[in-house]
C-alpha cells in the first residue's frame, strides 16, 4: 500500500466516522440516511434476492 492509499483510505474513514457522528451512531439512522443518498444519486441500484446458505459439508475449501 502506498503513502497515496493511506491518505485516502484515511479520508474515508473520517468522512464515515463524522457521517455516523452525525446521526449519533444510530444504525437505523445511518442507514436509512445512506439508502436516501443513494436513492436521490440516480444511480440504478441492482437489489438481489438472498442466497440460500449451504451446509457445511457442501462448502468447498481451496
Amino acid at each position: 500500500m502506498t503513502e497515496r492509499d493511506d491518505e485516502i483510505v484515511k479520508e474515508i474513514r473520517l468522512r464515515r466516522q463524522a457521517h455516523a457522528e452525525s446521526l449519533d451512531y444510530d444504525l437505523k439512522r445511518i442507514t436509512e440516511d445512506l439508502q436516501r443518498q443513494e436513492r436521490e444519486s440516480g444511480a440504478e441500484i441492482i437489489s438481489r434476492p438472498p442466497r440460500q446458505a449451504q451446509p457445511p459439508s457442501e462448502w468447498s475449501i481451496e
